[in-house]
């Protein structure tokens, strides 16, 4: 098999595991990808809409949650899995309202919580969202009634996380699924031992996102090199050998005898783009990598046209901005306004640009 053949077939088959070709039930989708990312939630919506064979607006969150998991950033995933992805330092700090050793946040120059304050705030937090959902604004009101300052509500509710966060990775408390940023309290849980969860994790990248190679999982899960080695010892993975590169992946009975769809939308932050090392994509031409993954960290949303990224697309309202970075012929782009149309039921407006 030459090179273009097996890269073809590396596609294929990281599309087929992704369900971006065959689709597959919610829970299985989630499941399998180990979330979607979520920073905005009309992304991870997107994400699951083209993967899913029963996506439903009116019931696509049930059984879901959202919180930081995988790389630290904000993910939508099985609430079953809250023990896989929320593991309080193997269990040790599972609701544990004490702040008086290291943490991350409290060796921060403007920390202004003293492990006292933190716990007392902390106590009212966790009372409000057990009783009721409550957005970042209504919980910051809360404690300001309650006497908390300027500098303290910084570090609580710094923009990166900070208390809020913490609270959030000790088990007490998840986002509510939706786009405004609110919180609800987490539903108990036993975390998983650190060694565990990460080899589970690992299992399920390289079942459902390989083949893929250890620079790949590294940028997927943020593990160092020997981490991702030690992983693949452990794990029953076959492999294939592309263009100077090993490819790794656990077979699961599927087939991949499908083509590569001619057209798919992907989301912002897709898996796809976010399951593989971006310097290395297949999709992914480096001339085209800052009009995708820009300076400010956000990843935009791809036009993948016979599985290669051709552009970028924008819907505001009932209106699509398709920005192509390389020519594209009047044929394919009947094909890009067409695939729009079968995702969405009302389209006033195609613009290319």
């Amino acid at each position: 098999m030459n090179s273009a053949d097996r890269i073809e077939e590396l596609k294929i088959r990281q599309l087929t595991n992704q369900h971006l070709i065959q689709p597959a039930d919610k829970m299985t989708v989630i499941r399998d990808l180990c979330g979607v990312q979520a920073q905005f939630m009309v992304n991870a919506m997107h994400s699951l809409k083209i993967r899913c064979n029963d996506f439903d607006e009116n019931t696509i969150v049930d059984g879901l949650a959202k919180n930081w998991t995988v790389r630290g950033t904000v993910h939508v995933f099985a609430q079953s899995d809250l023990p896989l992805f929320i593991r309080c330092n193997n269990g040790e700090a599972y609701r544990k309202n004490e702040w008086g050793g290291y943490t991350f946040w409290n060796q921060r120059d403007k920390w202004a919580l003293t492990p006292e304050r933190q716990k007392y705030f902390a106590d009212i937090i966790v009372s409000a969202v057990t009783e009721s959902p409550y957005t970042r604004d209504e919980l910051k009101e809360l404690c300001r009634s309650h006497g908390m300052d300027a500098g303290e509500e910084a570090s609580m509710f710094d923009q990166w996380g900070g208390g809020i966060r913490e609270l959030c990775e000790r088990g007490f408390m998840n986002y509510v699924v939706q786009e405004k940023k609110a919180y609800i309290a987490s539903p108990e849980f036993k975390p998983i031992p650190e060694e565990e969860a990460k080899l589970e994790i690992a299992r399920r990248y390289f079942t459902n996102m390989g083949p893929a190679t250890i620079h790949d999982a590294m940028y997927y899960t943020g593990a160092k090199q020997a981490e991702v080695k030690n992983w693949l010892n452990q794990l029953p993975v076959e492999s294939i050998d592309c263009e100077g590169k090993t490819y790794y992946y656990i077979p699961n009975g599927k087939a991949y005898d499908n083509e590569i769809p001619t057209c798919i939308f992907l989301a912002g932050f897709d898996q796809l783009m976010l399951g593989y090392q971006k310097k290395e994509s297949l999709y992914l031409p480096q001339e085209h990598l800052r009009s995708i993954f820009n300076l400010a960290g956000i990843v935009m949303p791809p036009i993948l046209l016979n599985g290669k990224v051709v552009g970028k697309w924008k819907k505001k309202n009932a209106d699509f901005t398709f920005t192509l970075f390389e020519t594209v012929s009047d044929k394919e782009k009947k094909i890009i306004s067409n695939t729009a149309e079968n995702l969405w039921d009302s389209i006033s407006k195609i613009t290319f640009e």
